[in-house]
């Protein structure tokens, strides 16, 4: 449904911090599933960990928040003007390590938005299986000029 070069038009992150390849679904203002693979030239497995490289839980965590980021950022006209940025995480629970070669699949869906804030429910799996959760409340600001 949206391909790198339109989630670029939308998230101000780039390479090694763009955690989201692709996104599958949007359903308006409560839904969206994106893809982030993971490939073994990753520059976190350089130090995590060398010889056992293992994606670190707060990537996968913010990649999470990047997708549900898109879901919102997505239909603000000014959103160069905009940030998303963390205002918490709750329930956070890694499952499963993901290594090189795994392809994390991000659901994530609103549970709640209040004024400039939004609180939203993600899980990560792949193949199937989950490997990791987290509830993120996201709150979006003017960005620093």
């Amino acid at each position: 449904m949206l391909t790198i070069h339109e989630i670029m038009k939308i998230l101000p992150h780039r390479y090694p911090m763009l955690l989201v390849d692709r996104v599958l679904e949007i359903e308006e203002g409560k839904r969206i599933v994106g893809i982030k693979n993971v490939t073994a030239n990753e520059q976190f497995f350089q130090g995590h960990f060398p010889g056992a490289p293992v994606m670190p839980g707060v990537l996968i965590v913010e990649a999470m928040a990047q997708c549900g980021a898109i879901l919102f950022l997505r239909d603000i006209a000014d959103r160069e003007q905009k940030l998303f940025l963390f205002g918490g995480v709750d329930k956070a629970r890694f499952r499963r390590p993901v290594v090189p070669g795994d392809q994390l699949r991000l659901e994530c869906e609103l549970v709640q938005r209040r004024g400039n804030s939004v609180k939203i429910r993600g899980t990560a799996t792949v193949d199937g299986t989950v490997v990791a959760e987290a509830e993120m409340l996201s709150i979006m600001v003017e960005r620093p000029r």
